[in-house]
């Protein structure tokens, strides 16, 4: 694991005992350092009996103590324990900044941080199959993987390319990212933000953190986005920012099977500039691009049945994440697209999708925003109100045709019937796989 010799001695107070927070004890103790920990339930508690002080840091005398560290689903704007370490003059910091802590004593490396609304997860696989492709030594992770501190150090000369979140940014104070990067900018998170301004100047933070003479690549496709770009350039000077919209790939695209639609051609020409303020060539990201697999949840291909092609893009979880899986299949010449829609609404309209209306043959709609959808959908395509998604795919089994495309892209969180977007994802996959998986003969015989 990743630790440091700057933690022995000091007093750290860890709150949630999650899989990041779990990390983050084990690099504190490691280190030296004296924890007290404190999670709601009983099993990771015990786990750390006889190891750690468990207390809940919110009842504890803060003075003294060099952070408390949380998870980044902690809403900083109304939990308690921000005031309460303020008024003792104590950081809240996130697993992020004990890494940031933990570099000087690294081998030599350098690091990628990935931010943006969308695109984050997908950018940041990309970066790391292109460093791994290229031979060199690379670890990922942040808000994707494996906790960074939990894994082994690089070697000399590694890369860490991480995904951050606003959350983890918001934890952060000192991580100086030899690359940093913004893909886009839109509405999101706004419950634990004031405004939409607020939630940008959180993002802006990791360009903050750097050097000036630091690269920083930007996405093209959002005015705030571009303003930050104009920033950073008077801040630094134009050599060091990278500003792309990929159109120098488009020729390129066809040859890369996960990576289609306009959003996937901003991820990958953001990709590319990163790699190539790392030092590699064309040579090098070119044959990557084509051999990129792609992430569970994330236009993931689980099927293909008859010539219809099975998507679950159940990671997109606001209109604005989905829009661009609409626009990755244009009609040819007919709609192609039947739309799983629906879930948790994180707002009252589609309007950022509905640029792309013209590409959806079906909506079938589910969930709590499901009613809501469908009147809004209602004057563009055909609606069918599924409610449930094992319905949804059902019907659109029933009517799509070779060349069409069933692709769950809620543009809603899942928490009304799922767990998390991982569970309404697997879900879909299994039920594709029940509905589309031909019958054996033999039991076929049998029930006659």
């Amino acid at each position: 694991m990743i630790t440091t010799p700057a933690f022995a001695g000091k007093r750290y107070a860890v709150l949630g005992l999650a899989r990041s927070g779990m990390t983050a004890v084990e690099s504190l103790l490691a280190g030296g350092a004296e924890v007290t920990a404190w999670d709601s339930r009983e099993e990771p508690r015990r786990q750390l009996e006889g190891r750690v002080i468990l207390a809940d840091p919110l009842t504890i005398d803060l003075s003294g103590f060099a952070g408390v560290v949380v998870s980044p689903g902690v809403p900083l704007n109304t939990h308690p324990i921000a005031r309460h370490a303020a008024a003792a003059g104590v950081p809240v910091i996130g697993d992020i900044e004990l890494f940031a802590m933990a570099r000087p004593h690294l081998p030599a490396h350098r690091v990628v941080g990935i931010t943006g609304t969308n695109g984050k997860s997908t950018t940041t696989a990309l970066v790391h199959h292109i460093l791994q492709s290229a031979a060199l030594p690379t670890r990922m992770g942040g808000n994707i993987g494996l906790p960074v501190l939990g894994q082994a150090p690089l070697p000399p000369g590694g890369v860490y390319v991480l995904e951050l979140s606003s959350y983890q940014i918001d934890l952060t104070h000192s991580l100086e990212c030899e690359v940093a990067t913004q893909l886009n900018l839109s509405p999101d998170h706004l419950d634990r933000y004031d405004s939409f301004e607020a939630y940008g100047a959180a993002k802006a933070r990791l360009f903050a953190m750097q050097r000036p003479d630091q690269i920083a690549v930007f996405g093209t496709g959002d005015p705030e986005t571009r303003a930050l770009v104009a920033r950073e350039v008077a801040r630094r000077g134009a050599d060091k920012v990278r500003s792309v919209d990929g159109t120098d790939l488009l020729a390129l695209q066809p040859d890369w099977p996960t990576l289609q639609g306009p959003h996937n051609l901003q991820n990958a020409a953001v990709a590319v500039a990163i790699a190539e303020a790392l030092g590699l060539t064309a040579a090098q990201w070119r044959p990557a691009l084509a051999t990129f697999r792609g992430l569970a949840h994330r236009m993931e291909r689980v099927a293909e049945v008859n010539g219809v092609l099975f998507i679950n893009d159940s990671k997109a979880t606001n209109p604005a994440s989905t829009a661009p899986a609409l626009a990755a299949f244009p009609p040819r010449p007919n709609r192609r697209i039947h739309w799983i829609v629906g879930g948790l609404p994180k707002g009252e309209d589609l309007d950022e999708c509905a640029p792309h209306f013209g590409n959806v043959a079906a909506a079938y709609t589910i969930g709590e925003a499901g009613p809501r959808f469908a009147e809004l959908l209602a004057p563009h395509m055909a609606v069918h109100r599924s409610e449930m998604l094992c319905e949804a795919i059902r019907q659109a089994i029933e009517v799509a045709r070779p060349g069409d495309i069933v692709l769950l892209s809620p543009a809603c969180a899942s928490f009304d019937q799922f767990r998390d977007f991982e569970a309404r994802g697997d879900a879909f996959r299994q039920i594709v796989q029940a509905l589309t998986t031909p019958e054996p003969a033999s039991a076929a015989r049998g029930q006659r």
